[in-house]
């Protein structure tokens, strides 16, 4: 098992400016690297490999003095970096996605270096809650949770002016916790963000809707200031940090509400939802009427829905369940979300028009009534239920 711990760094007003320089390096590096990629493929037709532009490392340290201060692991992940933004961008392709070229990465843009292995240019001291980076030194770090397991990969990322180290471990030990003897359907939605088979509803903070007025005020004040000005760079900050502030909102909400229910349940089954699908934009109707003309989609109603879904953050919200999940020695089942809304759980009959309201179902066939988000949870847990038995007979 993997986990990840995430600590503040102290560093020094000299190791302050030397973090800058090393993250200014990389990105110098990663830039001229998709810019190498863009002409060999713009002149001569022809790709470059990551091992291609890995081997030119050796004669650009000995050309330039200031790259060869920083660890050459370190570069190397940033080849990587730039290797794996390709890749996805020729998957993308493939698939007949919107392909999303790699894009060189302004100052404020790349914000993090990794060096893939603990002591190459790099180590973590535990015994003094630091971590010594090869041209920056040994810089302190406020540890405020124990370190398990074995330290594989050393990241620091920036955020504004505060660093933050990343240390990725294997080999975490679990903590299982006691068993319950329960099990628990999740229905996500907007108006609770999660209501349980068992009828518990936990309520949608909407953390970006709370903080909207303050981050539309730091948005007009951004859009106002003169474009490579200080004081647009000042405004951009504030920007930034609005959103990092409904960002950590957001995610303590997720492992508080994860950690409550992994304590309660042995078994959790939630739907398999393609979020990606559910926030595209409405197609648009053309007037047979007006040439050129569009008639109404209800995009506008769409992009309310899309900015809820959004605030509530579903996916993380999963990722981070099945993460606690694991940790505990419980298990996060994921079925498929066709008809759990729509299906009678009293006779099996599926149809739209069984969702009379959003709080509201009731059968068309059967007259069954019941609350439409208690009454989806139920369906999922029993989906759940069901294609476990389907393995067990399955493996037997």
């Amino acid at each position: 098992m993997r986990r990840s711990y995430k600590f503040r760094l102290r560093p020094t007003a000299r190791q302050h400016v030397a973090l800058e320089r090393c993250l200014e390096s990389h990105r110098e590096l990663y830039n001229a690297a998709l810019q190498e990629r863009r002409d060999a493929w713009k002149m001569r037709r022809q790709g470059v490999s990551y091992c291609q532009q890995s081997a030119q490392l050796k004669e650009i340290r000995t050309v330039r003095p200031d790259v060869a201060v920083w660890s050459f692991s370190s570069q190397q992940a940033t080849l990587r970096r730039l290797n794996k933004a390709f890749t996805g961008f020729f998957r993308r392709v493939k698939a007949g996605e919107t392909p999303g070229y790699p894009r060189f990465k302004a100052a404020h843009r790349f914000n993090s270096v990794e060096w893939p292995k603990d002591g190459d240019g790099c180590r973590w001291k535990i015994e003094s809650s630091r971590v010594r980076l090869q041209g920056v030194g040994d810089v302190k770090a406020t540890v405020h949770r124990p370190v398990k397991g074995q330290v594989k990969t050393i990241s620091v990322k920036r955020e504004a002016r505060k660093w933050y180290l990343v240390l990725s471990c294997d080999d975490m030990a679990t903590r299982p916790l006691e068993p319950t003897g329960n099990v628990v359907g999740i229905d996500v939605g907007i108006a609770s963000f999660a209501t349980t088979s068992d009828g518990v509803h936990i309520d949608n903070p909407r953390w970006a809707r709370a903080g909207q007025q303050r981050l539309k005020a730091a948005q007009r004040r951004l859009a106002a200031k003169r474009r490579g000005s200080n004081n647009r760079r000042a405004a951009r900050e504030t920007v930034a940090a609005r959103h990092r502030k409904i960002a950590a909102q957001r995610r303590d909400f997720h492992h508080k509400t994860a950690r409550d229910l992994v304590a309660r349940y042995d078994l959790i089954v939630v739907e398999d939802l393609k979020i990606k699908n559910m926030v595209c934009r409405v197609e648009p109707r053309s007037d047979p009427n007006t040439p050129g003309g569009w008639l109404p989609n209800g995009q506008a109603a769409k992009s309310g829905l899309n900015r809820a879904i959004h605030d509530a953050g579903w996916a993380a919200f999963v990722g981070i369940l099945n993460a606690k999940a694991e940790e505990a020695g419980r298990r996060v089942v994921d079925v498929d979300p066709r008809h759990t809304s729509d299906r009678c759980e009293a006779c099996g009959h599926a149809a739209r028009e069984n969702r009379v309201s959003q709080a509201v179902f009731t059968c068309v066939a059967c007259r069954h009534t019941a609350h439409a988000d208690e009454h989806a949870a139920r369906n999922i847990l029993r989906a759940g239920l069901a294609l476990l038995a389907a393995e067990e007979l399955q493996a037997a």
